[in-house]
């Protein structure tokens, strides 16, 4: 089995985290976001992995190779950001007809994957049920098969929501269909969506189920990810016993991590290398190689390397910044 993964979105609502890092390896809870999706897909085979990236996400692939040495990885550069079913599209020369998984590479997805490895079905697309269908894509369904998909609809039919990620039996079906929306110019929101493939495929007569999911988080904005960074922490937080310092389950703190003389959490996620002395943290993720000496901080995202000192209680800074306050 084969995994596609589009990791080519720039990140812009995540600045300025993502002016020098591709979104998708922000840190959430113990590792990335991208290291989260992989860890969903291991398990169902995925041996191979097609990673759609922008010309700014080229370390990408060397992070997932070292990583990851068991799994195959390659790469396609999508030139131009056309959609999502635009992505996906370039995979077709690596992927051939083999069976396809395809994940969304800003989303973590928490649930029961073993269906994939025993359905009968041509595909399955993962939904979860939620309260405003209207700012989702939505599947209609009949007698356990999806018979419409529905781009954020004014009046929805459903309210099972397209959370991202998708597997189909017959790839080959599902790219002849992407090509012809492509070469008719069927756009939904200006951009060719995966969706509109899909719902080709139904046409066609391809057996598409929902598989119901448990949790689903769009890593998109400051605010979900640290949302995202609560559950995830809450399922792996390793929250150490520390000398002098008082730790407030659930965090993550790694060996490499000094941590001196501070509070730190609830939900608070520290990177590799990062340095907190005298200071309260809670609720925020602090990148590798950070520093945080003497503040307060809480609803935070600090970048790698960056350096925090003084005063400041909700902030957002880059990797390798500086912000410094004098006391007095």
């Amino acid at each position: 089995m084969i995994a596609v993964i589009p990791v080519a979105g720039s990140g812009t609502r995540l600045r300025p985290l993502t002016h020098s890092k591709p979104k998708a390896l922000l840190h959430v809870g113990s590792k990335s976001i991208l290291s989260h999706i992989i860890d969903t897909l291991v398990p169902l085979g995925c041996t191979r992995i097609v990673l759609i990236i922008s010309h700014e996400g080229a370390n990408i692939p060397a992070f997932v190779r070292t990583r990851y040495p068991e799994i195959d990885v390659q790469s396609v550069v999508q030139e131009q950001q056309l959609g999502l079913g635009h992505a996906v599209s370039l995979a077709r020369p690596l992927v051939g007809n083999e069976e396809l998984v395809i994940m969304y590479g800003d989303t973590i997805i928490d649930g029961d994957f073993s269906d994939v490895l025993s359905t009968e079905r041509d595909g399955l697309i993962a939904v979860k049920e939620v309260d405003d269908p209207r700012r989702f894509g939505v599947v209609v369904t009949e007698g356990g098969i999806i018979t419409n998909f529905v781009e954020k609809p004014s009046e929805p039919q459903s309210n099972l929501a397209i959370v991202g990620f998708n597997y189909i039996r017959n790839s080959r079906e599902l790219f002849v269909c992407l090509e012809k929306i492509m070469e008719e110019g069927v756009k939904t929101k200006g951009e060719y969506q995966i969706t509109d493939a899909f719902q080709r495929m139904v046409e066609r007569g391809a057996k598409l189920a929902p598989l119901t999911i448990d949790g689903w988080f769009d890593c998109g904005t400051p605010q979900s990810l640290l949302d995202t960074n609560r559950y995830m922490l809450a399922k792996e937080g390793n929250n150490p016993a520390l000398p002098d310092s008082i730790i407030v389950p659930p965090v993550y703190v790694p060996e490499s991590a000094v941590i001196r003389s501070s509070i730190i959490g609830p939900n608070v996620s520290v990177g590799e290398g990062a340095v907190i002395e005298k200071s309260i943290v809670a609720d925020s993720i602090i990148g590798g190689g950070a520093k945080v000496l003497h503040s307060s901080l809480s609803g935070s995202l600090i970048g790698d390397n960056a350096q925090v000192t003084e005063r400041p209680r909700v902030l957002t800074i880059g990797d390798n910044s500086s912000l410094d306050f004098e006391v007095g």
